[in-house]
């Protein structure tokens, strides 16, 4: 990982490494002994960090990757133990604790990059995908396992259209067995298959290249539209689409675009 280290102000982590590289935030999860788990610790400090301001902080995008053979093995097992003995109140918080995590993925205005090695299960399958992209190493494999325990992956469920059709995603989650990599991006589960060896220099170069040729302004805001409209009918949609157009013509990105088109006859470079 490239860059020096970095935490939002008030923040430390001890199960994520979190570095910066110019406009770039490198994250990993840092627990390989348990295979990255989603542990209450770890899903407490992903929250903060993907909730926190990071545009603002001159951060255009964040790649996250798991330390160790895998990305993430989903649920800690021995929090899962506890929870099955808990009380409705309990687990109701530990549910809207996995709730505020996947939408603070999904809503940080940052272009967000999973980078894949390994076993991705069940919730770190959810983390990875609610990203903007998901890089695959070829010995990637995927699993929504929940049913097979008697759970309902019922999260995921919410933000998988964004990603699959529905016959995909019922697949997914009904008939459950590992993906690999190359079935993954057959459906579009994933966006890109590399080496294992190229992973980081892959996320990095999916980033300069969608940096480059977007602003990042206008990248959040389509963000905040294809989560705002999913799911609505269709003439509320349309609605929040022209309130979201009428005001994107007012931004600087905007005017800036739109000079340099009819001056240069070619669109600005957001990013050297």
């Amino acid at each position: 990982m490239t860059g020096t280290a970095w935490a939002p102000p008030g923040l430390t982590f001890s199960r994520l490494e979190a570095r910066r590289d110019r406009d770039l935030l490198w994250v990993t999860l840092a627990d390989p002994e348990s295979a990255n788990a989603l542990s209450p610790a770890l899903i407490a400090e992903l929250t903060a960090l993907y909730g926190a301001p990071l545009r603002e902080a001159g951060l255009r995008a964040v790649l996250l990757a798991g330390k160790g053979r895998n990305f993430s093995a989903g649920a800690d097992l021995e929090h899962l133990r506890a929870l099955a003995t808990a009380g409705e109140a309990e687990n109701r918080r530990d549910s809207a604790a996995l709730r505020d995590l996947f939408a603070a993925v999904l809503r940080q205005e940052a272009l967000t990059i999973a980078l894949v090695q390994g076993a991705c299960v069940a919730g770190g399958c959810g983390l990875a995908t609610a990203h903007d992209f998901v890089v695959a190493a070829e010995d990637a494999r995927f699993l929504y396992s929940e049913v097979r325990i008697g759970f309902v992956a019922a999260l995921v469920a919410t933000f998988l259209p964004l990603r699959l059709r529905g016959a995909d995603i019922r697949e997914l989650l009904l008939f459950p067995r590992f993906l690999a990599a190359r079935e993954a991006l057959a459906i579009g589960l994933v966006n890109r298959v590399v080496p294992p060896d190229g992973l980081a220099a892959a996320g990095e170069r999916l980033a300069a290249e969608v940096l480059a040729t977007g602003s990042s302004e206008s990248i959040a805001r389509t963000k905040r539209l294809l989560l705002d409209t999913l799911g609505r009918p269709l003439g509320e949609a349309m609605d929040l689409a022209a309130e979201v157009n009428a005001q994107a013509r007012t931004t600087a990105d905007c005017k800036h675009g739109i000079a340099t088109f009819l001056a240069t006859k070619q669109p600005p470079r957001w990013r050297e």
